[in-house]
């Protein structure tokens, strides 16, 4: 096992995930470095249901570890939404601009206290002998008044954290790895493969 293959194709994640996962030993590529390209249709009704579909389907195509992951921004006053359906809120060619000033608008008037929110991730994985793990965190936080921070992606500009006094976005690199749901989530599946490996080796 000496790469992971994971089914992104999205480098502000592939920093991140090459960042948390670096001191495995393995080479960390994206679906388009290991000359994958497929649709996949993430029709699960949870996120690590969609992890694990991404990771099947990108299993099914290349010897090696294969690494999934399935977010989404959920907010209380909004019954939890968008949720699941993150990615493909307001059509999946809306831009972010658009749907976090969409989402801005729905709490016009609400206030500070019923503005929680959370950005939850689950990673699913595929092993070279067909086992499956799937690991889930979450980071608690507020959806802002405005977008601000050029940093991060998606919902990030709009996504507060209170303990940090920014929103993901103004984050550096090395704070959001450290306090994101995705983060923590690859965390815990590096524990997870390592208990693997540790396995393998006995």
């Amino acid at each position: 096992m000496d790469r992971i293959v994971f089914a992104t194709g999205n480098q502000g994640k592939m920093r991140e995930i090459r960042e948390i996962l670096g001191d495995l030993g393995m080479e960390v590529c994206s679906m388009k470095e290991a000359g994958i390209s497929i649709d996949i249709e993430e029709n699960g009704q949870t996120y690590e249901e969609n992890a694990m579909i991404k990771a099947r389907a990108v299993a099914a195509q290349v010897q090696a570890l294969v690494l999934a992951d399935d977010s989404g921004l959920e907010v209380d006053y909004l019954g939890g939404e968008p949720g699941i359906y993150s990615a493909r809120y307001l059509g999946e060619d809306t831009s972010y601009r658009i749907k976090n000033a969409d989402l801005i608008k729905r709490l016009e008037g609400v206030p500070d206290e019923k503005r929680t929110a959370r950005f939850v991730c689950a990673i699913g994985a595929v092993l070279p002998d067909g086992r499956e793990l799937t690991t889930r965190a979450a980071i608690e936080g507020r959806i802002g008044y405005e977008e601000r921070g050029a940093g991060g992606f998606g919902y990030d500009p709009i996504f507060y954290v209170p303990e940090m006094g920014k929103s993901t976005a103004e984050l550096t690199e090395e704070e959001k790895n450290l306090v994101s749901h995705r983060g923590k989530a690859l965390r815990l599946m590096k524990e997870e493969l390592r208990k693997y490996e540790n396995i393998d080796r006995k």
